[in-house]
């Protein structure tokens, strides 16, 4: 038989008498749809569909905006700049990631390129916007401090872990204060807010690459990974804490025993409203309520961000941050005695996932604070002499503080490469002080001018702590680390 006698013998058996095809014909079709269908997942990588996905959420969002405002979400206008700058910033941090470097940095350099180019302007209501997004991305990241606290580790921690929470916090902050004082001219309280600011490690960067040595079997054999993490959730705290108690003492009114009193006061507000929204929301909405996950996020995130915006009305903003991590420190150990556990915490993923988008949002606007055609070259090298000398402080801290921790000369010398990351919290915590000033309309005063210099220094801490913290991590604990049996739980 010939060939084209075989391709219409094939043609008849596909087609039924009256002209429909056949089951097999059918079969055919619906295979080269299910292939059709299922291509972008074989043909390109989960990581490439992810990033796509973010860009086309980006896009979509700016053509909402676009609806809403139209004029100022044209090019140019300050509602695209926002949706622009959370573009780039995401095309940028995937960028750096391919270094191997924490994608937060790429995000605080879009912020800084775009501000310098040209590119980001905003003016009128939309400055009032900027400040609350980065204000909202602040509520998240303390509520993921909070929920990441464990209350029954805390109870059990050792002293040497307490040790080396408290010792490298209180002394980068020393350090940090007096080099201010000294080399900027900084007023001591103002030296300590900033020294506070510096003294919190960065958990995004941290936490990350410690679980990553964890599961490959380094420092398994004296629990170092664990160590860390533990102590940086305390020192992520006391720094907070610290933090808010003498922003209330900056901007509170009166003479100097009621700028005394201030910074107990807002610390009390913010213990005590934390320990009643946490207890609230142990009850509010019922345990067994089908939509108890969806409801207890919304209601933990609007509790946390009332207290840090609340806060800033009522003139006690020192209390916003404290009570925010208070909050969602006692909601998390509530639940918990309700049911719920530390591997099961559905509303600390619906944070996670929050802060996914937000980080990129927040480390963008950060950038776009640094214009550095305006910006004195001086501040920048006294800057960076200040993180130096903070840096040193906390270093001998840490080396006194695992004293007795049975940890050989190379295990002490990475904990201090992984005590070296500055990132999420100083982006949260550096704008705060500068929003207060330009709230108060004191632009052009010496209290405006140390709190500029302070998010000068806070972003100038990002750019270089964090690739070296991270670096060093990564490459110095498979040089310095035993290697035990990998841990494949994390």
């Amino acid at each position: 038989m010939t060939e084209s006698a075989l391709q219409l013998e094939s043609t008849r058996d596909s087609v039924h008498p009256n002209g429909h095809p056949t089951l097999a014909a059918q079969h055919v079709s619906d295979n080269f749809l299910k292939r059709f269908l299922q291509c972008p997942l074989n043909c390109c990588s989960p990581a490439l569909i992810s990033y796509i996905s973010w860009v086309l959420t980006i896009l979509l969002f700016w053509g909402l905006l676009y609806c809403l405002l139209q004029k100022d979400a044209i090019p140019g206008g300050p509602a695209f700049n926002i949706c622009l700058l959370i573009l780039v910033a995401q095309i940028f941090g995937k960028a750096i990631e391919y270094l191997n470097l924490p994608s937060l940095l790429g995000m605080l350099i879009a912020g800084i390129f775009m501000k310098n180019v040209g590119l980001f302007s905003v003016d009128g209501a939309y400055e009032d916007i900027v400040i609350h997004l980065r204000e909202i991305a602040l509520s998240c990241i303390l509520i993921k401090a909070g929920l990441g606290l464990d209350a029954a580790a805390l109870l059990k921690l050792s002293f040497v872990v307490l040790r080396l929470a408290l010792l490298p916090c209180l002394a980068e902050s020393t350090g940090a204060a007096i080099a201010s004082h000294f080399i900027l001219g900084f007023p001591w309280l103002w030296g300590l807010l900033l020294g506070f600011i510096l003294s919190a490690v960065s958990p995004a960067v941290v936490v990350p690459t410690l679980l990553e040595l964890k599961e490959n079997g380094y420092g398994n054999d004296k629990s170092i990974s664990t160590l860390v993490i533990a102590a940086s959730s305390v020192d992520d705290i006391a720094a907070i804490s610290m933090f808010g108690v003498l922003l209330g003492c900056l901007f509170s009114e009166g003479d100097l025993t009621s700028k005394i009193v201030q910074g107990p006061l807002e610390l009390l507000i913010g213990v005590v409203w934390g320990l009643v929204m946490g207890l609230a929301l142990a009850c509010f909405p019922h345990r067994e309520d089908k939509y108890v996950v969806s409801k207890r996020s919304i209601l933990l995130g609007g509790v946390c961000t009332l207290a840090v915006l609340g806060s800033q009305v009522i003139d006690k903003a020192g209390a916003g941050p404290l009570g925010c991590v208070i909050t969602a420190f006692m909601a998390g150990v509530c639940w918990k005695m309700q049911g719920w556990s530390n591997d099961y915490n559905p509303v600390a993923d619906v944070f996670a996932f929050t802060w996914k988008m937000l980080e990129i949002t927040l480390f963008g606007l950060i950038g776009t604070e640094i214009d550095l055609w305006v910006m004195d070259i001086k501040i920048i090298f006294a800057g960076v002499i200040v993180l130096l000398v903070g840096l040193s402080f906390r270093i001998v801290a840490c080396c006194i503080a695992l004293i007795g921790a049975n940890l050989t000369l190379k295990e002490v010398l990475f904990v201090n490469l992984a005590w070296l990351p500055k990132a999420t919290v100083q982006a949260a915590l550096a704008p705060v002080a500068l929003n207060l000033v330009k709230n108060s309309n004191m632009e052009g005063t010496p209290d405006y001018s140390y709190a500029s210099s302070i998010l000068t220094i806070a972003v100038l801490s990002i750019l270089i702590t964090a690739p070296l913290g991270a670096i060093g991590i990564t490459y110095g604990g498979t040089r310095l680390l035993h290697k035990s049996q990998p841990n494949y739980r994390g």
